[in-house]
């Protein structure tokens, strides 16, 4: 209730946020074709350990090979995401670059970027390491591809 004197404020309705549109056919046939989870998270993960290194050149030249290495191994590790999604031909071989990086920068990094970072250059490595291109499409997914296709056909 409103107190004498004061005026109640008009409630308005507020409207629900419009839906996101799905990904353009495009983009999702780009996705389909490459592993494009395990290059992102991997691409993640490099900048991640990328960020959290706050040295200044002068230290780093001072510390050495150790200091150099702190911000090659996750440049490499980005390079390698950025490859993996550009290049899947060559997937396997990124991936296991991806891989020994993302072990690597616990050693030479802050831990792994504490830790997040390495997790993620890690899990997006096996992901991209076991993706199969061309591989056929399950069950489940094949009757939810069924029904979107019957409901653009019927729209």
């Amino acid at each position: 209730m409103a107190a004498e004197g004061t005026a109640a404020a008009p409630v308005q309705a507020v409207a629900a946020p419009a839906a996101e549109p799905a990904a353009s056919p495009v983009k999702r046939d780009w996705r389909g074709r490459r592993p494009f989870w395990g290059g992102l998270l991997v691409t993640l993960g490099g900048a991640e350990i990328l960020f959290t290194l706050k040295a200044p050149l002068p230290v780093i030249l001072h510390i050495g090979m150790q200091g150099l290495a702190g911000y090659l191994v996750p440049a490499v590790m980005l390079l390698c995401g950025l490859l993996i999604l550009f290049n899947p031909a060559q997937r396997l071989f990124y991936s296991f670059i991806a891989l020994l990086a993302s072990l690597a920068t616990w050693i030479t990094s802050n831990l792994g970027g504490f830790v997040i970072g390495m997790l993620l250059g890690v899990v997006g490595a096996c992901l991209t390491f076991g993706w199969l291109p061309d591989q056929p499409l399950r069950q489940g997914r094949q009757r939810r591809l069924e029904r979107r296709q019957a409901r653009q056909a019927g729209a």
